[in-house]
């Protein structure tokens, strides 16, 4: 994207844009579509317009502060870059280019299993902030040697997704043929026809391959093959026994990411991990629950404290983030938002996107009378409004 184009986008929005127009239809359908009827997809962003601010006046709030603790570290905002996969068919080395906008923005970032990146090779750009995200698989010994291959390359904190027992049935994906890729049909070829710029850009790199499969040989040879081997690996027994054994192979910080009832949180402090990710999957996995902003405070009432809360699910604006951290999370994982900007321009996307968040978040902070993160959370729902009938 040109200088000038990019400084006339203003928000995730106009990202969304940009890359639906760069991207083929089924991509940009695969990144924005959720489970079944996406009820729940709509809910997860519908549910922040649903609580009004309180803003207070006649404070001096001439110096305000973004900054904020989470995950054992310091950061410049209660953000970070969660982990999605596939990032590198969206836009070639997209991965690399996302976590080095986030370690320049000074927030985290969460590398996913079904990355084409090797772990290794992001490591000098993530440096301190670097996160993996694992799924349990049925074979220990094969989970074991993930966890022994992140450990060694320097990863301090794991996110393990916990909300994928069986894949949710994703009807956009079914409509636009994303499973039979690997053999396009006229269609799907005349799709990619009319998307020239990023047909060119995938050459460059084309075989794309998933990198943990590197070692699978019965994975298959294209990245949508290994990425469905993977898939079909993925253990539907995990049980809080099961969280144990996860918890005494891994001695790092251990994030438990897609709980949203407060009795699996429970479970989650009683099984010794450090932090949960109040989540579920950008709507992409069960159909009907509730959003994630409306569990984040129920799961904050029942934990107490006593484990740090994270937030994914619908984060589109500065507002967003506010309402999140008022409702009892420590920070917000990023997932839609910073694709849109690394599909639509790399790196300066996710520069963007990040920076116009913070803007909003900045603004939003002064407005509702605050001069930090941390007042912010102190203040909790005072600075809120909920509708009738929030539980």
């Amino acid at each position: 994207m040109r200088p000038h184009r990019l400084r006339r986008m203003a928000g995730v929005e106009d990202f969304r844009r940009a890359a639906r127009r760069r991207l083929p239809r089924l991509f940009a359908d695969y990144i924005e579509g959720g489970a079944s009827g996406e009820v729940t997809l709509a809910a997860n962003t519908a549910d922040f317009d649903r609580i009004a601010l309180r803003p207070r006046v006649l404070r001096d709030v001439s110096a305000r502060d973004l900054s904020a603790d989470f995950l054992g570290a310091h950061h410049a905002l209660p953000l970070m870059l969660g982990p999605v996969g596939s990032l590198g068919l969206f836009r070639a080395g997209a991965e690399t280019a996302a976590f080095r906008a986030a370690a320049k923005a000074g927030v985290p970032a969460c590398l996913s299993s079904f990355a084409v990146t090797r772990p290794e090779a992001l490591m000098p750009v993530l440096g301190n902030c670097a996160a993996f995200q694992l799924y349990v698989l049925k074979d220990r010994g094969r989970t074991a040697a993930i966890l022994d291959r992140v450990a060694a390359a320097g990863f301090g904190s794991l996110l393990v997704t916990v909300d994928t027992a069986v894949s949710g049935i994703r009807e956009r994906d079914i409509r636009n043929g994303l499973r039979q890729l690997s053999r396009p049909d006229a269609r799907m070829l005349a799709d990619f026809a009319t998307r020239p710029r990023w047909l060119a850009d995938m050459a460059r790199v084309h075989p794309v391959h998933m990198a943990l499969a590197e070692d699978w040989p019965e994975a298959g040879r294209s990245y949508l093959a290994q990425a469905a081997f993977l898939a079909g690996q993925i253990d539907p027994t995990l049980d809080p026994a099961g969280l144990a054994w996860l918890r005494d192979r891994w001695k790092g910080r251990l994030v438990i990411k897609g709980v949203q009832t407060p009795e699996d949180a429970l479970r989650c402090v009683d099984c010794g991990a450090d932090g949960i990710v109040v989540s579920n999957h950008g709507g992409r996995q069960l159909d009907g629950v509730e959003s994630s902003l409306r569990a984040l405070g129920s799961v904050a009432r029942s934990t107490a404290g006593r484990i740090e809360l994270l937030f994914d699910g619908g984060i589109r604006r500065g507002g967003d983030i506010a309402r999140a951290l008022a409702l009892g999370a420590s920070a917000c994982l990023l997932g839609r938002a910073y694709v849109w900007g690394a599909a639509a321009a790399g790196e300066a996307g996710v520069a963007a996107v990040l920076a116009a968040l913070s803007a909003e978040l900045d603004a939003t902070l002064a407005l509702l009378g605050l001069r930090s993160v941390a007042e912010l959370r102190a203040a909790g729902p005072e600075v809120l409004r909920l509708p009738p009938g929030w539980d």
